[in-house]
C-alpha cells in the first residue's frame, strides 16, 4: 500500500513567489517600473486623489513601506502628492501624465503576465486557483505576523 504524499504547498509557494518576482524584475529594468510601483499605479488609475494611507491598504503596506514607495515614484515624476484639503495631515495621490503611460505600459505587460500564467489551464481551473490564493488573505491576516 502506497502513502499518500502530501503537496508541498509552502515550498511550491515559496518558489513560485521568487521566480514570479525575478522575472518581473528583469522586466522593470527594461521599462523602468518596478512590480510595486505597477501596484500603485493600478490603484491610481482606479481612483486618481485617493488618500495615500488607502493607498498602502490596497497594496497590504504599512506607513513606511507606502511613505518610501511614494517617495520614489514622486521622485521619478509618476505620481504627485498633495495635502488632504480636508485634514492638513494627510496626503492625496496624483497621477501625473508620466504615470499615465507607466500605467498603460503596466496595463499591457500585465496582459502578458496573465498569459504566461494561466497558459495551459481552464477557466475553471484558474477561478480555483485564484480563489485558494485569495483565502490566504483571510486565514493569514495582515497584522498576526507584524
Amino acid at each position: 500500500m502506497s502513502v499518500r504524499r502530501e503537496p508541498r504547498l509552502v515550498f511550491l509557494l515559496n518558489v513560485a513567489q521568487r521566480r514570479l518576482q525575478r522575472w518581473m524584475a528583469a522586466r522593470a529594468q527594461h521599462n523602468g517600473v518596478t512590480a510595486a510601483q505597477s501596484g500603485l499605479l493600478f490603484v491610481l488609475g482606479q481612483r486618481d486623489g485617493v488618500l495615500m494611507g488607502e493607498a498602502g491598504t490596497a497594496l497590504d503596506l504599512g506607513p513606511p513601506g507606502i511613505s518610501g514607495l511614494v517617495d520614489r515614484m514622486a521622485a521619478a515624476n509618476l505620481i504627485r502628492r498633495r495635502a488632504d484639503p480636508q485634514d492638513g495631515r494627510a496626503w492625496r495621490l496624483w497621477l501625473t501624465p508620466a504615470g499615465r503611460a507607466a500605467l498603460a505600459q503596466s496595463k499591457a505587460g500585465l496582459a502578458e503576465i496573465n498569459r504566461r500564467l494561466t497558459d495551459g489551464f481552464t477557466d475553471a481551473e484558474i477561478e480555483i486557483v485564484a480563489r485558494w490564493l485569495t483565502t490566504m488573505q483571510t486565514r493569514f491576516p495582515r497584522g498576526e505576523d507584524e
